[in-house]
């Protein structure tokens, strides 16, 4: 008994499933990381960036103010001192909007005790230089210049320290941003990297599993093809016996009754006086008798023509399509090329069936008022051509030949010689049959 072949299609569903689920979740995890990458860097790199430029700026409008109390102290100018003020005040509103939008800016980790210190010191810094001015205005030169001297320069050298510390701390968290970003983006690639290893591994076992269950349904379908050719043999072998032993019962039991009842028949009717009505009858009887041994011997003849043992392939072929043109009345036109051996046995037998089945089907199907019968020796090979001129091969619905018993007969033969069975359409219509084996020396016998 042949062991059934359980069907891989289960596991292999349940491993498309694990994968799946996996490329889900690690899909998921990194879109999330993703996200956080993008957030990182809108929140802390973006921010701090934009906030190293109001920095920056502060620095610069700070240096400004620095460089004109130079001028003011030591400057050639013969200008008086509150001649400065415009300026200071121009510098004052662009301190103050910078300052403005860093404290929007400043991110997170910047300490907010930092900031209030900024616009103290800013604040500050305007009063002095306010009263400073006030002095000035009075005509105080000297008291004015005092006072840049000792407050002012200091004040002004504390704001751009403040502000230097500022830009520091900005570069210290946006390297550290990076320091982080990095670190994803290794992450990130570790796991692709351990993921890609993952799914190579599936598939790569996969793939075994594949060919591991290839390999045992191949093997058990050439086990199975195995014990089809085996059965079909066997089948072929039984049906040839069969019809031999009927024909040789028909033509040697039968046929040896029904001459025996005509010779009997005919010495009766010798017996009887020359105008007896009963020899009417007899006679009548014995062409009844005649006819079905008539019959009798073309039925055995058919089942298994003696001549195909006898005279061999050739001259079964040559007596049986006169037999098949009388009987059908299709016009039979057969065209031999070459020579070969005398073929006996097997060989004969199975070319001789798959001959008498396709001019069956060409009767039964086709239509056709001619059948063309080829017979071909190539060197080393017999080659069998039916071909007639109707309705051609029918189609089935789902597109294919519709394929009876008759027809996987004849396929099943030409295997059993080694050979090819085709079943085409015809060059010119109708259908073409042909059947090419080879002819070894033991098929030659």
């Amino acid at each position: 008994m042949t062991k059934s072949i359980d069907s891989p299609t289960g596991r292999l569903l349940a491993g498309l499933a694990v994968t799946l689920a996996a490329v889900g979740v690690f899909s998921f995890y990194a879109l999330r990381q993703i996200r956080g990458l993008e957030d990182l860097q809108t929140r802390t790199v973006d921010r701090n960036r934009k906030d190293s430029l109001q920095l920056l700026r502060i620095e610069n409008d700070l240096n400004g103010l620095g460089i004109a109390m130079r001028d003011m102290l030591y400057g050639d100018d013969p200008y008086p001192l509150a001649a400065w003020r415009k300026q200071f005040e121009s510098k004052r509103e662009d301190l103050e909007d910078a300052l403005r939008l860093e404290s929007q800016l400043a991110p997170g980790a910047l300490e907010s005790r930092r900031q209030h210190y900024l616009a103290d010191s800013l604040n500050q810094f305007w009063t002095s230089a306010g009263r400073m001015f006030e002095v000035a205005a009075k005509g105080q030169e000297a008291a004015a210049r005092d006072i840049i001297r000792t407050s002012l320069e200091a004040q002004q050298a504390a704001l751009t320290g403040i502000v230097a510390r500022l830009l520091v701390q900005n570069n210290e968290a946006e390297q550290e941003a990076a320091s982080r970003i990095q670190g994803i983006y290794l992450g990130v690639a570790r796991n692709v990297y351990l993921f890609l290893a993952a799914v190579l591994l599936a598939i790569f076992g996969t793939s075994l599993y594949l060919i591991h269950s290839n390999r045992r349904l191949f093997q058990h379908m050439e086990v199975v093809s195995e014990h089809r050719n085996d059965l079909a043999r066997k089948l072929i072998a039984v049906q040839e016996e069969m019809l031999h032993s009927l024909s040789r019962e028909l033509h040697d039991e039968f046929g040896q009754v029904l001459t025996a009842i005509g010779a009997m028949l005919r010495r009766a009717e010798k017996r009887l006086p020359a105008d007896s009505p009963f020899c009417v009858d007899l006679r009548e009887v014995r062409e009844v008798a005649q006819v079905t041994l008539e019959k009798t011997r073309n039925l055995s003849q058919l089942m298994h023509p003696s001549i195909l043992d006898d005279g061999g392939l050739e001259k079964a072929i040559d007596w049986y399509l006169p037999v098949f043109e009388k009987q059908t009345g299709i016009t039979v036109r057969y065209e031999k090329k070459g020579s070969g051996p005398e073929i006996k046995d097997r060989v004969a037998i199975h070319v001789y069936r798959v001959l008498q089945e396709a001019l069956n089907n060409l009767a039964r199907h086709s239509g056709s008022p001619l059948a063309i019968v080829r017979l071909d020796f190539p060197p080393g090979r017999l080659r069998l051509e039916v071909e007639d001129r109707g309705k051609g091969i029918p189609e089935s619905r789902n597109g294919g030949s519709r394929r009876g018993i008759g027809m996987t007969a004849m396929r099943e033969r030409a295997e059993l010689l080694e050979g090819t069975f085709q079943v085409s359409r015809a060059d010119e219509g109708g259908t073409l049959v042909r059947m090419d084996v080879p002819l070894t020396e033991t098929y030659e016998q």
